[in-house]
């Protein structure tokens, strides 16, 4: 018995395999302080007669990542990163209840990490349409950025006019390059600075894993295939309320936790560092 439970479970062969290997990563824990709010033309209408100003979420749109090699560096790389965020305020103006407004929030920054050296040129058997692009054919041997994030942490929000020291004198988003997968989250066109009466500026916590990946051959050991053991359960005719019979009490839902549960959840874990 124990030979045969050896053999069923020890491993079988070695196996070549194509995988994406992880060179070097990073992370960030940054606070965002005076991030413009570029609103659309609905959106700023309403900010021109607002008092006040509070956020109630952000999220994180798209992060565009371009890399490049470092100069007298051999096997370093600069990531830039672009961030597009989704902000939604609510704009207080007057004693009425305030009005939800969306509006788009953008951040730059750049790391180095390694990545080796690479010169040979990846090309892959699976169709795109329209997708040779003369810019990017020679940057094949590049490593792979990937990143990270999860939606910002919305620290505070300030409504600006033109004169104050926060507003207008921070760089300008270029409104005519904003990628057009970003313009079609919002309905209509961004105001620009010079049309804008008053402007809004929010505070964001953000948290960021950076990567560079190659790929790689790797020889690995092989153990089996992987079968699935679960069988499929189809869908049925039941009686709803014998359907309905078989599900448990929600108790948590009627039962809020208690701190220590949040606290023995955040423990639990290994953590990074």
């Amino acid at each position: 018995m124990e030979e045969s439970s050896s053999n069923s479970f020890g491993c079988r062969e070695k196996v070549c395999i194509q995988t994406d290997q992880i060179y070097d990563s990073c992370r960030s824990k940054e606070c965002i302080e005076c991030l413009r709010v570029y609103l659309t033309e609905t959106g700023q209408e309403v900010v021109d007669r607002a008092i006040d100003v509070k956020c109630r979420r952000s999220e994180t749109i798209w992060i565009f990542a371009d890399v490049e090699q470092m100069p007298f560096n051999r096997g370093y790389y600069t990531v830039d990163l672009n961030y597009f965020f989704k902000i939604t305020l609510d704009v207080f103006t007057g004693v009425a209840r305030p009005v939800t407004v969306e509006g788009l929030a953008a951040f730059n920054k750049k790391v180095v990490l390694f990545g080796s050296e690479g010169n040979a040129k990846i090309f892959a058997s699976h169709y795109k349409e329209d997708s040779f692009d003369p810019q990017l054919w020679q940057k094949t041997n590049l490593p792979k950025a990937v990143v990270e994030v999860v939606d910002p942490i919305c620290l505070g929000a300030k409504l600006a006019d033109r004169c104050d020291s926060c507003s207008f004198s921070n760089d300008e988003v270029d409104l005519g390059n904003i990628p057009d997968c970003v313009r079609r989250v919002f309905d209509d066109r961004f105001i620009g600075q010079n049309e804008a009466n008053k402007a809004i500026f929010v505070s964001l916590g953000l948290f960021t894993i950076v990567k560079l990946e190659r790929n790689v051959q790797l020889l690995i050991p092989a153990y089996d295939f992987c079968i699935p053991e679960k069988e499929c359960v189809a869908s049925t005719v039941d009686d709803p309320c014998n359907i309905f019979e078989n599900i448990s009490f929600p108790i948590d839902e009627f039962f809020p936790p208690r701190q220590s549960a949040f606290d023995t959840d955040s423990n639990s874990g290994c953590g990074c560092g």
